[in-house]
């Protein structure tokens, strides 16, 4: 479990993972007859064709860790409201806050060092949840490639990150709160959004490359063509960067993003080694969707909109349960930051229900830069191709209803059937004399 609990409303948005992932360190075999028939298909036979290519034991693991998932994101919710309830009831928050305060004598910083004391406790207690998640699950699917001494190494490293960033966002909400105790939810929305575009614009240059060796991809005929259809599309790029994700996992990814001089176009090389040129191709288009088609900054704004939400949630809800259980629990007001564990129950409230409008707006720019990557790299096959590879820990084919509110990318069936969609009509338009 992340320790970074209140960047809960910065996860609403779907940017925690990478558009295209993996996990097994095979692939799954190449299968030509079946691809030149599928050429050969109406789309929807195409896109069964593709989807039978996934055995009954792959498909089996890939549905038992995507449902799997249910459970630990459920038990994930589950353990924060746990670990607020002990804080809380046990009297912890209000000791925590009595010692800081004997500490300095300026507000801030007791805030400051509360916070540091909370993030710190709160990744004691969720250890042993964080191993079985994020280590020892990972590794029974295949998903993982570090040992224990060194995933723990980079989980301590990121606790020490996440807590500077925690703790420079908890004093900045917790500012607003005391200036502007009726509408602080508004401006603390601005500063989520704020706090979400700093994060953005420093993590190519400086937080990505504490986890990973970031350096120029090699020449090659692929980097001219990643290249080329880069600067046919506008993106002011002369290099691409390629960085070492298979030290973690043999996860397929890439990204296009930053700001002015931070602006970057990496990919892993797990994408290198484990895919065709075609399927690179059809990745690289997909990020450079995104960024040309400016989803950061729709992200941003329905950021914004969902924090001002969230943050109204918690000030109601703090209103609500302060006379009840306020002095059992020590707390003063809504400005003491002994209440942060409620804060951060309220939000988890909030996000674990609002989350299906999350997965939607994320589901359609997803849409979106599909289409841009189908239209610009013209890689049907090789796009199908990567999405089975997802296929490998994602449900290919949920219902619709699981889809609608789960899934903040389109299923791999949805994909590949747009895909052949996509190439049929281009076989039409050639018939017709009306290809390009």
């Amino acid at each position: 479990m992340q320790i970074r609990v209140f960047l809960t409303l910065l996860l609403l948005a779907g940017l925690s993972g990478p558009a295209w992932g993996q996990d097994e360190q095979h692939q799954p075999a190449r299968d030509a007859p079946a691809q030149a028939q599928a050429q050969n298909q109406d789309p929807e036979a195409a896109t069964q064709a593709y989807l039978a290519r996934l055995s009954t034991e792959d498909r089996a693991r890939s549905e038992a860790y995507w449902n799997g998932g249910y459970g630990i994101a459920l038990l994930q919710f589950i353990w924060t409201l746990a670990l607020a309830a002990l804080l809380l009831f046990g009297g912890w928050s209000a000791k925590i806050r009595d010692r800081v305060e004997g500490w300095s004598r300026r507000r801030w910083l007791q805030t400051a060092f509360y916070a540091i004391i909370y993030g710190l406790l709160i990744a004691l207690l969720s250890f042993p949840l964080t191993v079985y998640v994020d280590f020892i699950r990972e590794h029974q699917y295949g998903l993982a490639n570090q040992n224990f001494g060194e995933w723990f190494g980079e989980q301590l490293t990121q606790l020490m990150v996440g807590t500077l960033m925690m703790t420079g966002l908890v004093l900045a909400l917790y500012a607003v709160i005391r200036r502007a105790p009726r509408r602080w939810w508004l401006w603390g929305a601005g500063i989520v959004a704020l706090f979400f575009a700093l994060v953005l614009f420093i993590s190519p240059v400086f937080l990505e490359p504490i986890f990973n060796t970031y350096q120029a991809m090699e020449p090659s005929a692929l980097k001219d063509r990643i290249l080329a259809m880069a600067q046919a599309e506008g993106i002011a790029a002369d290099n691409v960067f390629q960085f070492d994700a298979s030290r973690q996992s043999g996860r397929i990814s890439a990204n296009v993003s930053g700001f002015l001089g931070t602006m970057r176009i990496a990919l892993n090389d797990n994408l290198l080694e484990r895919c065709s040129d075609q399927e690179v191709l059809a990745v690289m288009a997909h990020e450079m969707g995104h960024y040309l088609l400016h989803h950061i900054y729709l992200i941003m704004g329905f950021l914004a909109v969902l924090a001002a939400a969230g943050l109204a949630f918690v000030h109601w809800g703090f209103a609500y349960l302060l006379p009840k259980f306020g002095p059992r629990w020590g707390l003063r007001d809504l400005g003491d930051v002994a209440g942060l564990p409620l804060l951060v129950a309220l939000i988890a409230v909030y996000s674990f229900v609002i989350q299906p409008v999350s997965n939607n707006l994320i589901r359609a720019i997803e849409v979106q830069a599909d289409v841009f990557s189908l239209d610009t790299a013209r890689q049907a096959d090789g796009f199908a191709e990567v999405v089975l590879k997802l296929a490998e820990y994602r449900k290919l084919d949920p219902s619709p209803v699981e889809e609608f509110l789960f899934y903040d990318h389109p299923s791999g069936q949805s994909r590949i059937r747009m895909a052949m969609r996509w190439k049929q009509a281009q076989l039409d338009q050639k018939g017709s004399g009306k290809s390009k």
